[in-house]
């Protein structure tokens, strides 16, 4: 977390904020994350097409998505359900972080701070970033899919992507806002 935090706060201003999700693959983790989360938005998988025709309010709950207090008792609700997402978007930065990483566990998911802006950097040919400027901080797994399970905990810094000729001209950009804040990027970069 203080990793990731030094990035955002790198690049925080005024518009920034904050999103969280997480991928629950059991039960017990649903109704668990729904107690420590609130305010989560919890939603279920659905088949494609399974409720073509029905009335969004006859839809159960976990289809329709609801807040944590809302999260059904009876664990057949999450039948075919699995795995339920958690998430809690555009929020203010420094209101959900901590209470997201204590109640992540062994889940899948990220912390995302979006709307930062890396500053210019003309001395190394790099003139700020807005647009694609963030902070991910990945629960247990290495990849924005959280199709990979992992023991660990990866922190990506994003800027925007430019190839010419097959090579990656703005990762050195990532390079140099690592070192801004004492730090060193280790890994390959990734394409979302």
């Amino acid at each position: 977390m203080s990793t990731a935090r030094r990035l955002m706060e790198f690049g925080q201003w005024e518009h920034s904020a904050v999103c969280v999700y997480a991928e629950l693959h059991s039960v017990a983790e649903v109704r668990r994350v729904a107690k420590e989360l609130p305010e989560g938005w919890f939603r279920g998988r659905e088949e494609y097409g399974e409720f073509d025709g029905v009335p969004l309010e006859d839809q159960p709950a976990l289809v329709v998505g609801v807040k944590g207090p809302g999260v059904p008792v009876d664990p057949a609700a999450c039948n075919g359900r699995l795995p339920v997402e958690c998430e809690l978007d555009d929020l203010p930065i420094g209101s959900i972080e901590d209470a997201f990483t204590a109640a992540i566990g062994p889940n899948r998911g990220w912390i995302n701070w979006e709307m930062l802006r890396w500053p210019d950097a003309p001395e190394v040919g790099f003139y700020g970033e807005s647009k694609h400027a963030e902070v991910t901080l990945l629960f247990n797994t290495p990849t924005r899919e959280l199709d990979e399970p992992a023991d660990d905990h990866t922190v990506l810094v994003h800027v925007r992507s430019v190839c010419v000729d097959g090579r990656e001209m703005r990762e050195p950009y990532a390079h140099w806002l690592a070192e801004q804040v004492g730090l060193t990027v280790i890994g390959p970069g990734q394409r979302w």
